[in-house]
């Protein structure tokens, strides 16, 4: 912390030199890096070489008053936050000073010492808060990016859109969209844009946990709650305290769970599992699902009054087979980041396998597209990405599928087990229309067990998850 103040900088402005001089010396003593200025005008020239995090200044100065100051940073779209101080105060000038001159707070003098340090470390954290938006912002506007997220396409550009809008806010977000097309990584970018974005960002799949262990990971349990409870734990509600939980698969969580999910949500509060008092909760929901919740809704299996909770702000992720143009920016930005993580120096594609990349039809999404050119990038090594360097077929002649008529399946003489179950698995999620927990009681395992092979199947680079 004292190394982070060290590198932020703070202009002191004021026309008395005593008050201006013992100000910047107990600033200096908190750890940051401070410059004074006498007025309005030379604080705007020491700005030109001093690039301050944040501004406190006078109110009432001669040549160039604090309010003028401010009205020249507004002008020169300067989002440095400032701290206004003055020994005329008043709510009418409180409210003028940071409503009508965009000033972060006002505080009167004689100043209090722990409150101007509290809003000095507010202020730059707000100041971060907008440079990363800002630079979010260039990104998108350069090269298609949002955070994680790349795409330049008409329906990319809608989602980066919805994203930004919603993220200001407390919003319940619903995200859907086929496994593969980046919920988690919309969640994120959410998260990375709001207020929030420096408190913690805690996911749960509903899909990958035992109905038995759902609450606990949900809302945390006591020691001795329950058997094998051998210690207090917190729940990710808790965790994610100040900051963003997301529920992923949440058309997978019991109808139990359901029911104590949106009580917790109504009541901004939670009961860890066999504690006696509640956690009051300051958390923005984001839930996310790759199917549509309608006929989980008629089926009785997804509350209604929980859906309406959480669906206060749809985002729905296109299939990459719905914005194939995207492809190029995506194995650009690919290529960039599987460069790092594998130390190697893929430059470009080769137009023959950008070709077999938008013939494909990636029913496994940027999950599948990411897994086809690490194994490539992995292959090449250094140079262009050649057809050679793709999977066996991909693009190509395919290898014989299994028959499929009128929900039964029929398997040639030459598949083994393993890609017989594979089939069975993706028949019976299509079938179910990619309801986890119903597909798990058709083919009789558990929903742990259906998770490990999908997961399974995705890493092979198929995405049937």
């Amino acid at each position: 912390m004292e190394t982070e103040r060290s590198l932020t900088r703070v202009l002191v402005v004021d026309d008395e030199e005593s008050q201006r001089t013992a100000l910047a010396g107990m600033i200096t003593l908190w750890g940051y890096a401070v410059e004074t200025a006498a007025d309005g005008q030379e604080a705007l020239d020491k700005l030109e070489s001093f690039d301050a995090h944040v501004i406190v200044t006078d109110l009432m100065m001669p040549r160039m008053d604090g309010a003028e100051l401010l009205r020249r940073l507004k002008a020169q779209s300067n989002p440095v936050p400032v701290i206004v101080q003055t020994a005329y105060g008043g709510l009418e000038t409180a409210v003028s000073t940071v409503h009508d001159l965009g000033a972060y707070w006002f505080i009167e003098k004689p100043v209090k010492s722990p409150e101007l340090r509290l809003l000095l470390e507010r202020a730059v954290q707000q100041g971060r808060l907008a440079e990363h938006a800002e630079r979010l912002e260039r990104q998108l506007s350069n090269r298609g990016l949002l955070g994680e997220m790349v795409g330049t396409s008409r329906r990319m550009r809608e989602v980066f859109g919805l994203i930004q809008q919603v993220a200001p806010s407390r919003a319940a977000v619903l995200i859907t969209g086929e496994s593969g097309t980046g919920k988690e990584l919309a969640a994120r970018a959410i998260h990375a844009l709001s207020p929030r974005r420096a408190g913690p960002f805690v996911a749960i799949n509903c899909a990958a946990m035992p109905d038995t262990l759902m609450e606990s990971e949900l809302f945390g349990h006591e020691k001795g709650a329950f058997t094998g409870a051998v210690e207090r734990r917190a729940g990710c509600f808790e965790l994610a305290q100040n900051g963003t939980v997301l529920l992923d698969e949440i058309g997978d969580m019991p109808v139990g769970t359901q029911a104590k999910l949106l009580r917790v949500l109504e009541d901004g509060r939670v009961r860890r599992l066999g504690g006696k008092t509640e956690i009051q909760l300051d958390v923005r929901v984001i839930a996310a699902t790759n199917s549509p919740l309608d006929s989980a809704l008629k089926e009785g299996k997804f509350r209604e009054d929980l859906y309406y909770r959480l669906n206060v702000f749809p985002i729905p992720l296109p299939a990459l087979r719905e914005r194939k143009e995207d492809l190029p920016v995506l194995a650009a930005a690919l290529l960039e980041d599987l460069n790092r993580k594998h130390s190697t120096k893929v430059t470009d594609v080769a137009p023959a396998v950008m070709e077999r990349l938008m013939a494909h039809s990636w029913p496994g999404n940027v999950r599948e597209l990411r897994n086809v050119i690490e194994r490539a990038v992995i292959l090449a090594g250094e140079g262009t990405l050649e057809l050679p360097h793709l999977p066996p077929g991909f693009g190509g002649t395919q290898a014989p599928r299994p028959a499929q008529s009128n929900g039964e399946l029929r398997i040639p003489v030459g598949f083994t087990i393993e890609q017989a179950e594979r089939a069975l698995i993706e028949l019976t999620l299509e079938h179910t229309r990619n309801n986890k927990t119903r597909a798990a009681e058709i083919l009789g395992i558990s929903q742990k067990t259906l998770f490990n092979k999908l997961k399974e199947y995705g890493a092979q680079g198929a995405g049937a998850d």
